[in-house]
């Protein structure tokens, strides 16, 4: 049984037997391979963990603990987060966080807000015994579900799989004009047209996150979503600056889109973009940033860019495939707990149309007042 989780810490004596906890059968001792203990992470492992995610190969942005305490801070859900040791080094990290829901119930969730999560480790065993510890553990708090939002499946056995979701990630030239060629003629056409006709400029700052919140409540009203406030996109610059880059797309002094994107290691993700009405339809603004911000990457000696998941089939999704970005499934993965069905309120689902264009006609202040409170339970 070498690898599996005992939710507990070592015990004194190196001898002795490792004790079960949360409901678990308790690990043996096997000295060829080191038994691997889980337990849960507090503020003061925090600096291990980060270290641990960047070095994972399933590690992402979401999985930092800077991304954990920006939702504690501005949703209030509550981090659950499990590390897997052997020994006294952390070896893997399983980021969770207990949300609450609309009906009084609470859902596990890795990871709130994040596109990625999941367990991530540099050991082999470590994935599998975070997974166990994680089941162990909502069915000890008897959640409504646990949601694994993993890029590959780790093994997850009575999990409840889905082939909703894509993303979308290309490896870097050196040259950013390599950029150019290597683009589908039709998009190249498009781009090479938008930058000579419309003058457009790009700038980069952490001060144009307040356009960025402008810029995205008009985009997500428009879709009939809420959108998120203006204290999260200020959390994350501070709990996770510099790794944090804001920008601004102009037609002369007027914005038309603003980007937060992340740096992770060697990984640029294009993550939350706002534009005006008339961005796209008549400066096609989100081509040239895709371009734009590809150029800078390469610049700065990034390796892959992730320009972010859509749902499979998608307006979003067909237009990054015609960018020239390939699709790659999410293994997105759910333990059903006390709930009888994975969640399915998503545009997807053409139940929701009705809320969809009831928000879409709500005032303009109404939108903002109500988006911070739905969006604790949109995570």
């Amino acid at each position: 049984m070498s690898g599996t989780a005992a939710m507990e810490p070592p015990p004194a004596d190196p001898d002795a037997p490792a004790p079960a906890a949360l409901g678990g059968v308790a690990a043996a001792e096997n000295r060829a391979t080191p038994v691997i203990r889980v337990r849960p992470l507090t503020r003061a492992d925090d600096p291990a963990r980060d270290a641990v995610v960047r070095s994972a190969p399933a590690g992402s942005f979401f999985h930092l603990a800077g991304w954990e305490r920006a939702v504690e801070r501005v949703f209030g859900h509550e981090p659950r987060t499990l590390g897997a040791f052997r020994g006294d080094q952390l070896v893997g990290v399983l980021p969770l966080m207990s949300c609450r829901t609309p009906r009084f119930s609470r859902n596990l969730v890795s990871m709130p807000y994040g596109v990625y999560g999941g367990p991530a480790s540099t050991t082999a065993g470590a994935d599998a015994a975070l997974v166990e510890a994680a089941v162990r553990l909502a069915e000890e708090q008897d959640v409504g579900r646990l949601e694994l939002r993993c890029v590959e499946d780790p093994g997850t056995p009575g999990f409840t799989g889905t082939d909703l979701y894509a993303a979308f990630v290309a490896e870097l030239p050196r040259d950013p004009e390599e950029l150019w060629t290597r683009m589908p003629k039709r998009a190249r056409a498009e781009v090479r047209k938008t930058i000579e006709r419309n003058r457009l400029s790009i700038s980069e700052g952490p001060w144009y996150a307040d356009d960025l919140y402008e810029l995205f409540h008009q985009s997500k009203k428009k879709l009939g979503s809420p959108a998120l406030p203006r204290a999260w996109y200020r959390a994350l610059l501070e709990e996770l600056s510099p790794h944090v880059l804001v920008h601004v797309a102009r037609a002369s002094s007027e914005p038309l889109a603003a980007t937060m994107s992340f740096v992770h290691g060697r990984k640029f993700d294009f993550y939350y973009i706002g534009v005006t009405d008339e961005a796209n339809r008549e400066f096609n603004v989100t081509n040239f940033l895709v371009v734009r911000l590809q150029e800078l990457c390469v610049r700065r000696g990034i390796e892959l860019f992730d320009l972010g998941r859509s749902r499979v089939g998608s307006g979003p999704y067909q237009f990054k495939k015609n960018q020239g970005f390939e699709p790659r499934p999410l293994a997105y993965r759910t333990k059903l707990v006390r709930a009888r069905a994975v969640s399915n309120f998503n545009p997807s689902n053409p139940r929701t149309e009705r809320l969809r264009n009831a928000w879409a006609r709500l005032p303009d202040g109404l939108t903002r007042a109500l988006s911070g409170p739905l969006m604790r339970y949109l995570p």
